[in-house]
């Protein structure tokens, strides 16, 4: 028997098989109410304005927009907005960065059959709700690790396995600026060597190879 008044539910992905899943397990809810899916953030700000959902879910590596970005939009015009960001990615910077876009929840892809039910009443309720495994990220490291955007970018450079003559070349600076910048990478990391400030940078979340 269906609940007169159900948590009304939008799913923000680009995967078809993403929204079906969704769809499917909260139909089966009789307390929950799926509005719809939107595939880019646009389309999903747009629903969320048109419907005003109780819980939006909202894919962090939307096509286009991120979904960062499409959440801090919602927040901003809509700051009770109640959100939970989906993912593939457990590191403990992707956590950060979707709770500093405003999301009140952090919930795993490949464990949604078994967490997404019990989040959306938690985020419904009120609460904030972390994946366990996500929240283990969080636990073991920290301090956060903070990367100036310059920094980002040699990571990215050093991950393509450029050298730094290759890098300085690319960026249109001096070898030695390359070289400060690597050492800040390495020490920030706390590693020794660029293959583990790679390796380390992509269990944090903090770069992804897509």
């Amino acid at each position: 028997m269906r609940n007169d008044n159900p948590i009304r539910v939008v799913c923000i992905d680009d995967h078809p098989l993403i929204l079906a899943g969704v769809r499917s397990m909260l139909q089966a809810e009789a307390d929950m109410l799926y509005i719809g899916g939107a595939a880019t953030g646009e389309e999903g700000v747009a629903m969320f304005r048109a419907n005003r959902p109780d819980v939006t879910l909202v894919d962090l590596r939307l096509k286009g927009t991120p979904g960062t970005e499409a959440i801090a939009t919602i927040r901003r015009d809509f700051p009770e907005a109640r959100i939970i960001a989906m993912t593939t990615y457990k590191g403990d910077a992707d956590v950060h960065s979707a709770l500093a876009a405003g999301a009140n929840g952090y919930i795993l892809k490949d464990l949604m059959h078994k967490d997404l039910v019990y989040a959306i009443h938690r985020i419904y309720e009120g609460g904030r709700w972390i994946a366990p495994e996500a929240a283990a990220q969080l636990a073991e490291n920290s301090p956060r690790i903070e990367l100036t955007s310059r920094e980002l970018e040699v990571l990215r450079f050093l991950a393509s396995g450029n050298r730094n003559k290759e890098i300085a070349g690319a960026l249109s600076v001096a070898e030695d600026t390359i070289k400060f910048h690597v050492k800040s990478i390495l020490g920030k990391l706390g590693v020794n060597d660029r293959t583990h400030a790679v390796t380390t940078a992509i269990k944090r979340g903090i770069l992804h190879l897509d």
